[in-house]
């Protein structure tokens, strides 16, 4: 019966088109303000909540695995879960291109001198845009303990998560919270009835590996080794490449993808190594790149779309639109060629019982996670006083008690916004 109805719960959630996943990656393009933690309570709502692509475990499978991998999280598990919602990597491109364009084309015509933001009007909607990220992480960080920690094993995996996070911060100390939280899954969260969770075996000679709780992958363990030796060799290859043709177009390319593929914890560290890239050979001037970092904080979507907004402005050609293309491609690249590469090996992986053992107690650290990054950049960055506060709580409930889509909680809390900083 288990298999059964496991069956039926993957066959109701059935594949949806590139088209589809596009306009969902769209909406959350155009709407999802806050930085990598935020996007994630996004993607949760609208995709785990709304449209039930796929459900809160294998969703967390998903960003313990981006939490992992170098290169842009957000991105990384939008380009994962297009793939495993429409079946082909064509979905994980339109996923990709939904979320990452709006503030992709936004920062370029800034750069091209077509769009100029700045006055207390402007500072007040994005304080606002801040508090909507209050709200929804705390959203999706509410739900996940409901489904991720619902028992003392998994919360104690979860606060422990915390207590190493407010004691040593940072993105390696992240990595070592998952890291911990698997070991501890090892001992404490083995299941009781293993054939509960998930029976099925691959099947001899298909290329489908099998996520539970998702979609099949449609990729073969040969495509996703092909993709890391692809990322390998374009870390490789082209500063040799740049040395001898001296092409700015290669050195341009290299820079943006070393800087993408040596980069944990997403935009804000990836800010010191493009800095290194452009500013210190002269290609960008300080003054831009602060001026575009700026940009960068009052647009929706990922954070390394500044990486646009910096092969548009730089001195040397290729610039303006064809810059920004290279840029933006290179520095996306890394995160998306690993992630793609590493999903066969992960859903093969998957089925193994010490391995659902050792997710569940990293589900429980992303949890973790995820509350101790609700307290801090989130909160703290946000919440400045007892308006600010009331405020944040008025986004959450609006959005867990009386279900309000949060595109009209950003519009709501971003019309509050200029009152409160007038205030």
């Amino acid at each position: 019966m288990d298999g059964k109805a496991d069956a039926g719960r993957r066959a109701a959630r059935t594949r949806g088109t590139v088209g589809e996943v596009f306009l969902a990656f769209l909406k959350l393009g155009l709407t999802a303000f806050g930085g990598p933690i935020a996007h994630i309570g996004y993607f949760r709502d609208a995709l785990v909540l709304r449209r039930k692509w796929i459900d809160d475990e294998g969703f967390a499978d998903l960003v313990a695995l981006c939490q992992f991998l170098p290169g842009p999280a957000s991105s990384q598990l939008g380009f994962a879960l297009g793939i495993l919602r429409s079946g082909s990597l064509l979905g994980g491109l339109a996923a990709w291109a939904g979320f990452t364009l709006p503030s992709a084309i936004a920062l370029v015509a800034a750069a091209l001198g077509t769009a100029a933001v700045a006055g207390p009007t402007f500072a007040g909607v994005l304080h606002g845009l801040k508090l909507v990220a209050v709200a929804v992480v705390a959203q999706a960080v509410w739900g996940m303990v409901k489904t991720l920690t619902p028992d003392g094993p998994r919360a104690a995996i979860a606060l422990a998560a915390v207590a190493l996070l407010a004691f040593a911060g940072g993105t390696l100390a992240q990595v070592a919270a998952i890291a911990f939280g698997a070991a501890a899954g090892l001992v404490l969260c083995r299941p009781r009835e293993q054939a509960h969770d998930h029976k099925s075996a691959p099947v001899r000679g298909t290329a489908r590996q099998v996520l539970p709780h998702a979609e099949p992958v449609p990729l073969s363990r040969r495509t996703g080794a092909v993709l890391l030796a692809l990322f390998a060799v374009l870390l490789l290859v082209p500063p040799v490449v740049a040395g001898i043709t001296h092409l700015q177009a290669i050195h341009l390319f290299d820079a943006f993808y070393r800087s993408g593929a040596l980069v944990f914890g997403g935009g804000h560290v990836v800010l010191p190594l493009l800095q290194s890239e452009v500013v210190a050979p002269g290609w960008v001037t300080t003054e831009q790149f602060l001026a575009g970092y700026g940009l960068a904080q009052a647009v929706p979507g990922p954070l390394f779309t500044f990486a646009a907004y910096l092969g548009a402005v730089m001195g040397p050609s290729p610039n303006g639109i064809a810059g920004a293309a290279i840029a933006l491609v290179a520095v996306f690249l890394p995160g998306l060629l690993l992630v793609t590469g590493m999903l066969p090996f992960w859903g093969d992986l998957r089925r193994r019982s010490a391995a659902q053992a050792a997710m569940r107690g990293a589900n429980a650290a992303v949890v973790g996670i995820l509350g101790m990054a609700l307290y801090s950049p989130v909160f703290t960055g946000a919440v400045l006083g007892p308006k600010d506060f009331a405020v944040a709580l008025a986004g959450f409930l609006l959005l867990t008690v009386w279900r309000v889509p949060p595109l009209a909680v950003v519009v709501l809390l971003g019309a509050a916004g200029p009152f409160l900083v007038a205030g």
